[in-house]
């Protein structure tokens, strides 16, 4: 039997698939790797196969051994927090769903457009270079959720410091901390919805018939972890991928009707990771991956970033074609198990993209590529900085 690859991969050039990764690839679609805290896992890379497994109830989000979790770092360790709660999912999905619905998300956008259109004067008025991420990709999410969700915008730096925390990779208990502190605030943010209701989400989940309040706590928790950090990322990822390619942004500039084909463009391309594993899931029972057999209790990663850069579904796949017909992409997973906050993500960057090519056209890169740097501290990734000028 092979040795198993190492992970991390190198990554040589942040906006493209680590080489590695590329070369593990090539030679099938599930391969034998060891993580960074030294547990074997096997890493699947296919498109095919992971679209699969993203929606297969041979698989579970919870570690069968709880004990052994422990040891995990922050996606498993969320997963374990939010115990029970996070395995019903059809009824996750349908609490959450009414509040993205299409009509939501247009009676939101007008505020992002205004609070984006805030940021960028703000940017404009600071002498270039400076630094994007700091500027619009970081406070965009974080006051957005608030506004949508119900939370005081003066507590944004404080869930903003927990979610950091229990995203963190190589130490669970700062991990797990963060996640307590997150959850206390979720609680007492809770009561007080209980006791003096607004027109916001929490609010109305709270009205849910039979609700009870640790289902809005696990419910208000995941959506304050999962729609920040990730949006941050993405937003440094959509505006570096095309700045990169004075072509594509050229492109835009001519036609601002393909700003939503850039988003979901740069969106298959995934956001910078240096850990570059995947989405973590155990076997619940003895199956086979392409000819691979793998055993009740193994880990699983799956690798969505590989398979939006598998050549058999997408032609050139680390070339950025912001008319690419992006149909396959598994960037917000697939099937049941599709990201409930897609839109909600997809509007932030369009509206950030759009206002960027109107207001800022002749934007660009202020240090070459191989200067930017990734975040190796966050399971979540990203840039550490996105030094622009015009």
């Amino acid at each position: 039997m092979s040795t198993p690859a190492q992970l991390p991969f190198e990554q040589t050039n942040v906006l493209r698939l680590a080489p590695g990764l590329r070369t593990l690839q090539a030679q099938g679609a599930v391969h034998r790797v060891r993580t960074a805290e030294g547990d074997e896992a096997w890493l699947v890379t296919g498109h095919a196969w992971v679209r699969q497994l993203l929606d297969d109830d041979r698989l579970s989000r919870s570690h069968p051994d709880p004990k052994a979790a422990q040891k995990d770092s922050g996606s498993a360790l969320l997963a374990g927090l939010l115990g029970g709660f996070a395995t019903d999912h059809a009824r996750l999905r349908a609490l959450l769903e009414p509040h993205f619905s299409p009509e939501r998300m247009l009676a939101l956008r007008p505020y992002v457009e205004k609070l984006t259109g805030q940021l960028l004067d703000a940017l404009a008025g600071q002498k270039p270079p400076v630094d994007l991420r700091e500027a619009l990709a970081l406070p965009l999410p974080i006051q957005v959720m608030c506004e949508w969700l119900g939370v005081p915008q003066e507590d944004k730096d404080r869930f903003g410091g927990w979610t950091q925390d229990a995203a963190g990779v190589g130490d669970p208990a700062r991990s797990k901390q963060g996640l307590g502190e997150l959850f206390g605030y979720c609680r007492r943010l809770v009561a007080d919805k209980r006791r003096n209701p607004g027109d916001d989400v929490i609010s109305r989940i709270c009205a849910t018939e039979g609700i009870e309040d640790d289902e809005v706590l696990g419910l208000t928790a995941l959506l304050l972890f999962g729609g920040f950090e990730t949006t941050v990322a993405r937003i440094g990822t959509c505006v570096s991928l095309l700045l990169a390619d004075r072509e594509q942004w050229q492109a835009l500039l001519h036609d601002p009707g393909l700003v939503p084909g850039a988003v979901e463009e740069t969106l298959r391309m995934s956001m910078p990771n240096p850990h570059n594993g995947g989405m973590l899931r155990y076997a619940l029972t003895d199956f086979e991956v392409d000819g691979v057999t793998i055993r009740a209790g193994d880990r699983l990663l799956l690798n969505i970033i590989a398979a939006n850069h598998d050549e058999r579904v997408f032609a050139d796949p680390g070339r950025v074609d912001v008319t690419r017909d992006t149909a396959g992409s598994l960037v917000f997973g697939y099937g049941a198990y599709e990201c409930v906050g897609a839109m909600l993500a997809r509007m932030q960057l369009q509206v950030v993209l759009t206002q960027l090519v109107a207001r800022l056209p002749t934007l660009r890169l202020a240090v070459g590529v191989e200067e930017l740097g990734l975040r190796h501290n966050t399971l979540i990734g990203g840039l550490i900085q996105l030094p622009v000028t015009w």
